[in-house]
């Protein structure tokens, strides 16, 4: 071996060690996808926070029972998000979640390829990156017809050079639960997704790990921690790769309250908060939150006229815990419902990730 060889080879061998160096000093930072409303509260922190965004989806497409799909996004936004290297991947929603109306699309091929060529024509026309699936009320007995649907988009959005993506309903487990409650999620929210088959032929999975607690159970945080975690235990476990899998984050909190309407009589009712909601109660009840250990984050219980209400709410220290949980894991990113309601604290909390 002459000198040059060996002199060349100890130059590779330095430099193999200073990227090496680089690599564990400047860490792959995680996708962060944020859902958009049409509203100003939205837009405006989409525009003051645009650099710390990757995928922008905004909630402005709906699908009908033939296929066709209705929607448009904001100049203004596309815009912006062309100008800062911002992907678009606008939702696509069958309208209230409407289960009926979803079995309708994915059974029937014709309203399946309508609405995929209508996805190639908006692409085009608004110079989007993707589509994002966002089809709840999903039945059991309709994973077939689901899985198929999302194969022949992605196969077609693929083609044209586009990303395809999905939002799911959280999971814990692949039964039926403890009881009815877990049942009907089971059967009607939660089985019709075929986690690994649509994990293989998507670009990534956006996984619902939020809505722990709904208008259907008693009041609870938002996002307990350990339930978090599960939820991701199970989606790798059913065979979706980590860097595949996008964690939910929610940005809005929930108080929880009596109400009554003439149809139900008197009921348990949440309704979600941005943090401005959250610090209107704080004052108007002069609350000072604790935190809850097993939730992972602050609530406030108080009297309102011999009731007891609650309120859990999301900051930037359960943000905290939840962007570790996602590095813990390593996950591809994580993806926040919604832009507009979030915590001053969290822009800076998840520049750190």
């Amino acid at each position: 071996m002459n000198k040059s060889t060996i002199a060349l080879l100890v130059c590779l061998f330095f430099v193999s060690l200073s990227a090496h160096a680089q690599s564990r000093s400047n860490p792959v930072k995680a996708e962060a996808l944020f859902y958009l409303l049409d509203a100003p509260e939205s837009f405006d922190r989409f525009r003051e926070n645009v650099e710390q965004i990757d995928i922008v989806c905004p909630q402005t497409f709906l699908v009908s029972k033939e296929g066709v799909l209705t929607g448009t996004v904001n100049q203004r936004i596309l815009q912006l998000a062309k100008a800062h290297g911002v992907k678009v991947m606008p939702l696509i929603v069958n309208k209230g979640f409407d289960g009926k109306l979803l079995h309708d699309i994915v059974s029937n091929p014709i309203a399946r390829k309508r609405s995929i060529e209508m996805m190639l024509t908006y692409a085009s026309q608004l110079g989007l990156d993707g589509w994002q699936f966002d089809l709840e009320g999903l039945h059991i007995a309709d994973r077939e017809n689901f899985t198929q649907y999302f194969r022949e988009t992605a196969e077609a959005l693929h083609g044209a050079g586009l990303q395809l993506s999905a939002a799911l309903v959280h999971a814990t487990d692949k039964v039926g639960g403890i009881g009815p409650y877990q049942q009907f999620l089971y059967e009607n929210w939660r089985a019709g997704y075929d986690l690994k088959a649509l994990a293989e032929v998507g670009d990534f999975l956006s996984i619902m790990t939020y809505d722990q607690h709904t208008r259907r159970t008693t009041p609870g945080p938002v996002a307990g921690i350990k339930w978090v975690e599960r939820v991701v235990q199970h989606l790798l476990n059913a065979g979706v790769p980590p860097e595949k899998l996008s964690m939910g984050i929610p940005s809005y909190s929930v108080h929880w309250f009596a109400d009554y309407n003439e149809e139900r009589g008197g009921f348990s009712n949440g309704r979600s908060l941005g943090y401005d909601g959250v610090q209107h109660l704080l004052g108007k009840y002069d609350l000072t939150p604790t935190w809850h250990e097993l939730a992972g984050c602050n609530y406030a219980l108080w009297e309102n006229d011999g009731v007891f209400e609650y309120l859990f709410i999301e900051d930037e220290k359960s943000l905290q815990l939840k962007l570790e949980l996602m590095k813990k894991y390593a996950l591809r990113g994580y993806s926040v419902w919604v832009l507009g309601r979030e915590a001053p604290g969290f822009w800076e909390v998840a520049s750190r990730f």
